[in-house]
């Protein structure tokens, strides 16, 4: 695996016009071990601020748009200055265009609250190579559910919890990720107190019943899911019906394949929950993964 590659911003807010020289004077690559983030930062002190990983294919970024209204969703929630787009989307290009064209990568973007008092946000890019081919898309992987200790309604009772919010405070999401591993399984899905499906620690969650794809509704304290929009877009060509809503836990057992979805690996079925095997449609996860590595942004 290639090093990551680094880039930092001056922030610009969001009404900011466009510099006489470009958006790209605002973008600077740094060289490996050169220091990006003050140690008084917010975003390290307290994982004060947001992000986004975007897939990388053939050096184009994908789901650009679906990002972007994620990040800025995301900034609202925390009370951050609104991310000017247009220097994000110059710098998430340079960004990706770094990275070799023949490989699979990823683009994180991140935006922080900078130096508590400043008034200045930072933010800064790393793109990276991915590690392989992604096997796991063919052979599949064992997932544990785990009690996320929210119960469905979070968003309506505890919105200052900012469920919804992509933070950088990933604190408890690599915690379950650690469990999982210690209980025998490669990944893991929250599910809310009273027993509803949520997400994986980095991923959305998708299952197929018939001609029916389901992803839980977002309302329920979880990110909407950048690559399961694109999913839903490609199984609505093919004639599939696709519905967001509660999903019991039940439902990872009595359906016709369970995915989790992210913007760089993309479709990974599921082939165990909780030690016990579910049906795997390795036909339907090789025509989706095709599909969504076949996207041109």
């Amino acid at each position: 695996m290639s090093d990551p590659i680094v880039f930092v911003l001056d922030v610009a807010p969001a009404d900011a016009a466009e510099p006489a020289a470009g958006w790209a004077s605002t973008v600077h690559r740094v060289e490996r071990g050169t220091p990006i983030l003050e140690g008084t930062d917010l975003g390290a002190t307290r994982g004060d601020g947001v992000f986004e990983t975007l897939g990388v294919l053939s050096g184009l970024p994908q789901a650009i748009s679906g990002h972007f209204w994620r990040l800025a969703r995301s900034a609202e929630l925390l009370e951050l200055p609104a991310p000017n787009l247009e220097q994000w989307l110059v710098a998430m290009r340079m960004a990706a265009a770094a990275l070799p064209s023949d490989r699979q990568g990823g683009v994180k973007l991140a935006l922080s609250r900078g130096i508590e008092g400043s008034g200045q946000p930072s933010g800064w890019l790393v793109a990276t190579e991915a590690e392989g081919d992604f096997p796991e898309r063919t052979s599949g992987i064992r997932v544990a559910t785990l009690d996320r200790g929210y119960s469905s309604d979070l968003s309506e009772r505890a919105p200052w919890l900012l469920p919804g919010a992509k933070t950088l405070s990933y604190a408890v999401n690599m915690a379950a990720l650690r469990e999982a591993r210690r209980r025998g399984a490669q990944n893991a899905i929250f599910v809310s107190s009273d027993g509803y499906v949520m997400e994986a620690p980095q991923s959305t969650v998708l299952l197929r019943r018939g001609n029916t794809l389901i992803t839980p509704k977002i309302d329920i304290g979880i990110l909407p899911g950048t690559t399961q929009m694109s999913a839903f877009a490609v199984a609505e060509e093919w004639g599939l019906e696709t519905v967001d809503r509660l999903v019991p836990v039940s439902e990872l057992h009595d359906s016709d394949g369970v995915w989790i979805l992210s913007s760089v690996a993309l479709a990974t079925p599921i082939t165990a929950v909780d030690e016990l095997p579910i049906a795997v449609d390795h036909e339907f996860s090789g025509r989706l993964n095709a599909a969504l590595i076949s996207r041109r942004e």
